[in-house]
């Protein structure tokens, strides 16, 4: 070969490889609308505008993250088997001078040696367990019930209830992260039997919110789990009236708002023991909506199925008084859940915008606490003790999670980023302050309001 002819060649093959199309992530930027919804994942472009509707996620967080890279987040949401889809989304352009910070770089290191590993897979015999756990307690709250005339007896038969719902909300969770069964289909069916069936509470509405929660962790305007007005507020930033990104409607912070945000530090465990009525609502509004809800009718379903066996369960005692009692009992035992899914996030950072997918580690980092325990009381927590583990890698089965724990401990301080790890007892010291502080704060406001209005 001539060197004039070797020459040519190297020409050639250089315009080859320059042939691909690149824009910069100002450009991705721009396209981040419903209608025109980009996103990046490894230096790659992707138009998922029509995807998004049909979404299995649901299209909220891929509206939370158009128009920026999205790399980490899809690793965490997806298995292996979904980056043979994304081919037929691609613009044919890539990122321009497209980096990766090191943190992202351990991070994708380390789910890449868990899949390996077949961690992903390994669920255990914990759901096996569980199920048998939770039937023994539904069947001696029926039971109970229907062959008891004590009253102490029905109300044991209450908290049973309740605290089968604790354990049946674990396994709705490890259903709709895809941990529970093996195929995303046997997920499903699980999800409404013992969501919607055995709860009340609407599979789809767990979704919808908890996607959201997820992706935009600890977000005061695109996370619903902190968005709790006028009861709850857990930042003063809450208190300028944001715009939630998530309903679509400000989060008006009134005069009724302030008084209650005052005394929320008091009012916190009460409202928890009640918090179950609000969870069948938003199942009720969202149901009823003409918003599009996958699987409408099983949803709907199902939840005609818990309205039919509950009030009859109910109707069963001998008087209103223990109706009334027994109810409120179950409702009670269900707070210990509430005030734990609280504890992982009430107290940890927060912040105000739209998620950043460069930053996806530093943000489940600082927008989570985990609670500290042995590790025969993991079942009690139902896997969720591990907040951060579960936020980084949210399809690894709950078994799992205490053997990765150190694994992100480590990350954590090589990358100088929080980790926090507190006893049940001192995760809801730090919330009740958390709530104590933005009371006070708004506290002074409703003065202010009172002195200038007389």
């Amino acid at each position: 070969m001539t060197i004039s002819s070797t020459i040519s060649l190297v020409e050639v093959l250089g315009t080859m490889l320059n042939d691909k199309k690149y824009i910069s992530l100002q450009e991705l930027e721009k396209h981040n609308k419903a209608d025109d919804l980009w996103i990046a994942i490894q230096g790659k472009v992707y138009d998922v505008t029509s995807w998004a509707k049909v979404h299995p996620g649901g299209d909220i967080p891929l509206l939370n993250m158009a128009g920026q890279d999205v790399t980490d987040a899809f690793i965490a949401f997806h298995p292996g088997t979904a980056w043979q889809y994304l081919n037929k989304f691609f613009t044919g352009y890539h990122i321009k001078d497209y980096q990766i910070s090191e943190v992202s770089k351990d991070y994708r290191r380390i789910a890449s040696e868990f899949a390996k590993a077949g961690l992903f897979e390994k669920k255990g015999h914990g759901v096996i367990y569980s199920l048998c756990f939770v039937s023994l307690m539904l069947f001696a709250c029926v039971y109970g019930v229907l062959h008891s005339n004590s009253f102490w007896v029905h109300m044991l038969c209450g908290a049973l209830l309740g605290f089968s719902w604790i354990q049946v909300a674990y396994l709705g969770h490890d259903s709709g992260h895809y941990q529970m069964m093996t195929t995303r289909g046997w997920n499903k069916f699980m999800g409404i039997l013992i969501g919607n069936c055995v709860t009340g509470i609407s599979i789809a509405w767990w979704k919808w919110t908890h996607n959201a929660h997820h992706i935009a962790c600890n977000s005061l305007d695109y996370d619903p789990d902190l968005q709790h007005l006028p009861m709850f507020a857990v930042s003063s930033r809450l208190f300028s009236s944001l715009t939630s990104c998530f309903y679509g409607r400000k989060l008006t912070f009134d005069p009724l708002a302030r008084f209650f945000v005052s005394f929320q530090h008091w009012s916190f465990y009460p409202i928890m023991c009640v918090a179950r009525v609000n969870l069948y609502l938003q199942t009720l509004l969202l149901l009823l909506s003409k918003r599009k809800v996958p699987d409408r009718g099983l949803n709907i379903f199902g939840t005609l199925i818990f309205w039919t066996w509950f009030p009859l369960l109910v109707s069963c005692l001998p008087s209103w008084n223990e109706r009334v009692a027994f109810v409120l009992v179950s409702f009670c035992v269900t707070a210990i859940q509430h005030v734990q899914f609280c504890l992982n996030h009430f107290a940890a950072n927060v912040y105000v915008g739209p998620p950043k997918g460069t930053d996806w580690f530093e943000k489940q980092a600082g927008g989570t606490i985990d609670i500290a325990c042995s590790s025969w009381m993991d079942w009690f927590y139902g896997g969720l003790q591990f907040q951060l583990e579960h936020h980084l890698f949210p399809r690894l089965p709950r078994c799992q999670l205490r053997k990765v724990s150190p694994i992100v401990q480590e990350l954590c301080k090589k990358h100088n980023l929080p980790y926090r790890s507190l006893s049940f007892y001192e995760a809801n010291v730090t919330t009740i302050k958390t709530l104590r502080d933005a009371a006070l704060q708004a506290r002074n406001l409703l003065w202010e309001a009172v002195n200038t209005h007389g």
